[in-house]
């Protein structure tokens, strides 16, 4: 007679799921603590009286006493809750589908640790978008319209386009040729960490930052009087008169960009460094024994081998000089003749309160990026095949 065994779960298979459902339980009930006004002295009011301190918890509740120490008693169940509660979510989710039968198991498993990402995503990223699309098409009753998108037939809007474009071709385009030239440079010096690092530092400022420090690089003050602004007092220095830099169309849109390259280009640099270290050495040898010079090899060997580095960085910048606002806000807010989308966008919904016509530019902009971004892919789906 066959001896058939039937496999009965341990009950250590039982005690994570169990000690995740009372963690879960503790995460909620520190949720409601942050989530109430008085949670903090209600809750330090609570350990006192179960102390005996009656005086100490009544002070508390009267909004006076040890105020400091319910703060700092909200701090620490803000930290377990944030760090703690997405560790003990996974450890109950995880449990919980241990349970499971092997089959059943190996399929849902991957989504517990992606599925919380996917939401999050979804939530903050896929409604807002969706929303804003909608949005566009309405008007302030709701209904149908095409009106919101009569912002970019109106004459000025032809000149936001350029500078647009002008932000897109320029900025881009000098980022990424100083930094590929930059990167073979310092591979080749002594000093490459030092050199390197000068280049990355502006990359760790903000882009409202680095506004802020190119405004007074390009301060201007009327001739006779003395110029604080860094590029006048060169150029009056040499003889020359001040120019209104950040006022005078269109020189404003280059000085602008100029701080986008000065950040942008450290970005690109790291990554051509790193693809150009990956270049094999023996092809680099062979191309030189065949008598090409530094600027060949350069050239037709070692650009050709990262190109994929050189679309995904180019792809990259270009997303981010589409959607500039943070410079052109922090300079010249956009009115001497160096407007973009995204800071139009920005007046269209907070200044003149108009949601549609700011949606409308939201989701231009979101058209716009899409074919950067499809190329973007393209070159990573192409990398991998070729990897």
């Amino acid at each position: 007679m066959a001896d058939i065994r039937t496999e009965v779960p341990g009950p250590s298979r039982f005690v994570l799921p169990i000690l995740g459902l009372i963690a879960l339980g503790l995460c909620v009930a520190g949720v409601l603590v942050l989530y109430d006004p008085q949670g903090g002295p209600n809750l330090l009011a609570s350990i006192y009286d179960s102390l005996g301190n009656t005086s100490g918890a009544t002070a508390l509740r009267n909004g006076s006493g040890d105020q400091v120490i319910a703060k700092l008693l909200l701090a620490v169940i803000a930290l377990l809750v944030g760090v703690g509660g997405i560790w003990l979510l996974f450890l109950l989710v995880g449990g919980a589908v241990g349970l499971l039968q092997a089959k059943w198991r190996d399929r849902i498993l991957p989504w517990v640790f992606a599925g919380p990402a996917l939401a999050l995503l979804a939530v903050f990223l896929l409604y807002p978008a969706a929303g804003t699309i909608v949005r566009s098409f309405q008007n302030d009753k709701g209904q149908f319209t095409l009106a919101n998108f009569a912002v970019m037939v109106e004459p000025e809007f032809t000149q936001i386009l350029r500078n647009n474009a002008i932000w897109l071709i320029v900025g881009t385009g000098a980022s990424v040729i100083l930094g590929l030239i930059f990167a073979w440079l310092f591979d080749r010096v002594r000093r490459e960490a030092l050199a390197k690092t000068l280049v990355f530092l502006p990359l760790a400022i903000s882009l409202v930052g680095a506004s802020v420090i190119w405004t007074f690089v390009y301060a201007f003050q009327p001739a006779g009087q003395p110029q604080i602004g860094l590029l006048n007092a060169v150029l009056v220095g040499l003889g020359g008169k001040p120019i209104s830099w950040l006022t005078t169309s269109p020189i404003n849109v280059f000085c602008e960009i100029i701080i986008m390259i000065w950040l942008q280009t450290g970005f690109a640099m790291v990554v051509f460094s790193a693809a150009i270290k990956g270049v094999s050495g023996e092809v680099l040898e062979a191309a030189r024994l065949d008598g090409a010079t530094e600027r060949q090899v350069f050239v037709r060997v070692i650009v050709p081998m990262i190109r994929g580095s050189i679309v995904t960085v180019s792809t990259t910048i270009a997303i981010v000089t589409l959607k500039i606002f943070d410079i052109v806000f922090a300079t010249t807010g956009g009115r001497f003749n160096d407007d973009v989308v995204a800071n139009r966008m920005f007046h269209e919904i907070f200044q003149f309160f108009e949601d549609g016509r700011g949606a409308a530019l939201a989701t231009l902009l979101f058209i716009a990026v899409l074919p950067v971004m499809y190329i973007n892919l393209r070159n990573f789906r192409r990398q991998q095949v070729e990897g």
